[in-house]
């Protein structure tokens, strides 16, 4: 978060235009407007501030919902005019409850997810996944070694491997959703292990 704010390219109402972007799956989140303080507490306190047009005062996103904005990078564009957050969110970003401003997120990521998650309504005899989530763990666990064994077999650096990769990436996920856990989890702490180490 190496920026300045005193040399943004506010606007004639002392505003830059902010894009919240999910730091681990590259979903769009929210856009918002941040004066010089709402920048300054950003950076300072590590969520994401903005000012309100409408109400005229400077808001913390997540302050009444708990639906904070942990930020782990702040980058202006090319002009200076525009900041991109990008961010680890801790619930819906939208007032509205939804994942995003513009509905659910459009992310490969996020909707494998959705589809794992589907899964778990379908008929267990249909559904491979279905069955995965909610048979006994040690099925679900054992498939995750399995895909293990067969990355480290696989050809080195073929397509069979990145195949085999694939597999074990998803059947993964498939264990902490049947866990109960969110497999975009994953994404997040894999983004704030990259905020850590940079």
């Amino acid at each position: 978060m190496n920026i300045d704010p005193a040399t943004l390219g506010y606007d004639r109402d002392g505003l830059v235009a902010c894009i919240c972007q999910d730091a681990g799956t590259g979903d769009v989140l929210m856009f918002a407007w941040a004066n010089r303080e709402a920048v300054e507490r950003t950076l300072a306190s590590g969520r994401a501030w903005f000012w309100s047009r409408s109400r005229g005062e400077l808001w913390e996103k997540g302050a009444t919902s708990g639906n904070v904005l942990t930020v782990v990078d702040v980058g202006a564009d090319c002009d200076g005019d525009a900041l991109l957050y990008r961010v680890i969110p801790s619930g819906p970003a939208c007032h509205t409850g939804s994942e995003t401003c513009w509905g659910e997120r459009a992310s490969f990521p996020a909707a494998l997810a959705r589809t794992i998650e589907a899964r778990r309504d379908a008929d267990p005899s249909a559904s491979y996944v279905a069955r995965l989530l909610h048979g006994p763990r040690e099925h679900a666990a054992r498939k995750v070694g399995e895909e293990a064994t067969e990355v480290l077999l696989a050809v080195p650096g073929s397509d069979e491997q990145v195949g085999e990769v694939a597999d074990l990436v998803f059947h993964a996920l498939v264990l902490l959703a049947r866990d109960g856990r969110d497999p975009l989890d994953v994404f997040a702490e894999l983004a704030r292990r990259h905020a850590a180490s940079s």
